[in-house]
């Protein structure tokens, strides 16, 4: 069945963009959308690490995630040498580092990269603390998870269960989110002392979640820093102040930082640098009233990262960092006080350009919408189970025909993307023009899947997960293996 028997592109429908100006941007055109090494081949072929995607297929059936392996450590490497190097001691700082995000997308392997290039990770479930363990212990040794300073663990509503194992650990990145949070940590110490697992004298380092009332991102649910929300403790009311004070007069414990996390998929420096400043001067009046200058702060993540050839092309890690190194230089000279060493938890921006899932066409139906308009409504092999974001934030993605160049004389229709599942909202990408030949059996790429792609999918309708494939100079396996039916029922009681 070919897309636009007709030839001739339909007229779109009325108020929406022209037709042209949501075709998905070719790699060479718009490369922060791809991976690294994504491009055409001399056949018209999308490759991918080296791959041609019909390879990747044959080894990986649709649909599936592909991971650009020289990609994600790439981007990995270039946050950490970036945050080292704006945060220098010779530049009049204490140093600077970045924790990858682990809720992005974690696997053993993927937190073994993020190491390996020089990152910590931060988790936020005994889950994502189990692998970041696993990881550390296979890059820096067994004794590395005994003070594992490059991991953190933050979230709400963590368990008593969760706070022992992360004082247990030592985690470098504690951070606690509520006062009952703190009570734990307290127990977790003198439990870890009478069994011998700490000194007599050894604390737990915290560091507390604030809220500052400066907030950004693309939607209310990921934006993170206003009062009315489940995260931190509020520096206007004075809880998070309480938090700090507890931490400092408990013998168990050492405040070793503030963090700060405004939202996410951020387009500008200027939410990052207000929140700089709120934490800044907090610390600045904790070590007046205490005496104790606190010396590390984290500033969270968010920078966010272009999904469609209508977004603008995204920050630099190294722009965000010199905006952020010049804050802290310039109030903590005005303010007299030690620069601490800053942290930054990016996610999204180091997995999400690295990754893209390819699916199959499985269905092409044109609805006819009156005064000419029409869509091309193009059925794939997966859907909102292997992209959530779409259904449940409203995101934008695009997608390219990756099989082959569409024909000269195609044209464009106006498209929508669904997928299998019983919802009307079963979208994969809302409004995209795709060549007028489109044809069933052709093979759709997204990208810019690699951040909460496979982190947020799920077996509604019982579908399976798909696998994440890596590919590098050629090469290709799996990263996570895809779900069976098998494994469905292995579950059941």
């Amino acid at each position: 069945m070919n897309a636009n028997s007709e030839t001739a592109a339909s007229a779109v429908p009325a108020g929406e963009a022209p037709l042209g100006a949501l075709a998905c941007p070719e790699p060479n055109a718009r490369p922060d959308l791809w991976p690294t090494t994504a491009r055409r081949t001399d056949s018209g072929e999308l490759e991918i690490g080296g791959r041609p995607v019909s390879a990747i297929l044959e080894q990986a059936p649709a649909p599936v995630y592909v991971m650009d392996e020289a990609d994600f450590r790439g981007r990995a490497a270039t946050w950490a040498a970036t945050m080292a190097e704006e945060f220098w001691e010779g530049y009049g700082l204490k140093g600077g580092s970045a924790f990858y995000a682990g809720k992005a997308f974690l696997t053993t392997r993927v937190a073994r990269i993020a190491l390996e290039e020089g990152l910590g990770i931060d988790t936020a479930s005994r889950g994502e603390l189990a692998v970041g363990l696993a990881a550390l212990e296979e890059v820096d040794g067994e004794d590395a998870t005994v003070r594992a300073a490059r991991l953190g663990l933050h979230g709400n509503g963590k368990t008593e269960d969760e706070v022992s194992t992360a004082v247990y650990h030592r985690l470098g990145h504690l951070v606690v989110d509520s006062p009952e949070e703190v009570g734990y940590a307290v127990a977790a110490v003198r439990r870890w002392r009478e069994a011998g697992h700490y000194g007599p004298q050894e604390q737990a380092g915290l560091m507390v979640r604030l809220t500052t009332g400066i907030h950004a991102g693309g939607h209310e649910f990921i934006s993170t820093a206003h009062e009315d929300q489940k995260f931190g403790l509020s520096t206007h009311t004075g809880a998070a102040r309480q938090a700090i004070d507890r931490i400092i007069d408990a013998p168990e414990l050492e405040l070793r930082g503030l963090h700060s996390h405004i939202g996410s998929q951020i387009a500008d420096f200027a939410g990052f640098e207000q929140a700089a400043e709120a934490v800044l001067r907090l610390r600045h009046e904790v070590a007046a009233d205490t005496g104790w200058l606190c010396p590390e702060i984290d500033l969270g993540g968010g920078l966010g990262i272009a999904y469609t050839g209508a977004d603008e092309p995204a920050p630099s890690p190294a722009a965000l960092a010199r905006s952020l190194a010049a804050v802290v230089r310039s109030l903590c000279t005005e303010l007299g006080d030690e620069a601490p060493h800053v942290s930054v938890e990016p996610g999204r921006s180091i997995a999400g350009p690295g990754q893209v899932t390819l699916y199959r066409v499985t269905g092409l139906k044109r609805v006819e919408l009156g005064e000419g308009a029409s869509r091309l409504y193009v059925s794939v092999d997966g859907g909102m189970s292997d992209n959530l974001r779409p259904a449940l934030y409203g995101a934008a993605y695009t997608a390219l025909v990756a099989n082959r160049l569409p024909g000269p004389e195609a044209g464009l229709v106006r498209s929508r993307v669904v997928g299998k599942h019983c919802e009307s909202g079963d979208i994969v990408v809302r409004d995209v023009d795709l060549p007028g030949d489109l044809t069933v059996g052709d093979i759709l790429a997204v990208p810019a899947t690699g951040a909460y792609g496979r982190s947020m999918s799920m077996n509604y309708n019982l579908f399976t997960r798909p696998g994440v494939a890596w590919v590098h100079e050629g090469g290709q396996g799996w990263v996570l293996r895809p779900e069976t039916v098998e494994d469905l029922l292995r579950l059941e009681g």
